[in-house]
C-alpha cells in the first residue's frame, strides 16, 4: 500500500522496481540499526515475509557471518541466509510453470 501511494501521490518517474529496491534497502538499514527486530518480535511473519523482511534477513546474515568469518562474511553471509528462500521460490515457480498453461 505504501509503495502504491508513493507512486500515485508523487507523480514522479518512480517505477515499481524502484519501490522494490527501496523496501529491501530500508529493511536492511533498519536491521543494521537494530530497529527492525522489535517489529519482527511484535508482528512475526507480517514483518518477515515482505520485501523489507528480505532486506532484514540479508543484513542479519551478513552481520552474523562477519562475526564468524571476518570481512569475507560480509559478502557471503547474506547469500547464505537467504539461499533457502530463494531456492524455494525458484523451485515453486518452475513447478508451477510446468504444471499450468497460461491463458491467452
Amino acid at each position: 500500500m505504501i509503495g502504491q501511494l508513493w507512486m500515485d501521490l508523487t507523480r514522479s518517474s518512480i517505477t515499481p522496481a524502484h519501490i522494490l529496491v527501496g523496501f529491501v534497502t530500508a529493511g536492511a538499514i533498519l536491521s543494521a540499526f537494530g530497529l527492525y527486530q522489535p517489529l519482527v518480535d511484535f508482528a512475526g511473519a507480517g514483518a518477515t515475509i515482505p520485501l523489507s523482511g528480505f532486506g532484514h534477513t540479508l543484513a542479519q546474515g551478513a552481520i552474523r557471518a562477519v562475526q564468524q568469518k571476518g570481512l569475507l562474511g560480509a559478502f557471503t553471509g547474506g547469500v547464505e541466509a537467504t539461499a533457502v528462500g530463494i531456492a524455494t521460490a525458484v523451485i515453486f515457480g518452475y513447478v508451477t510453470a510446468v504444471l499450468f498453461n497460461p491463458r491467452s
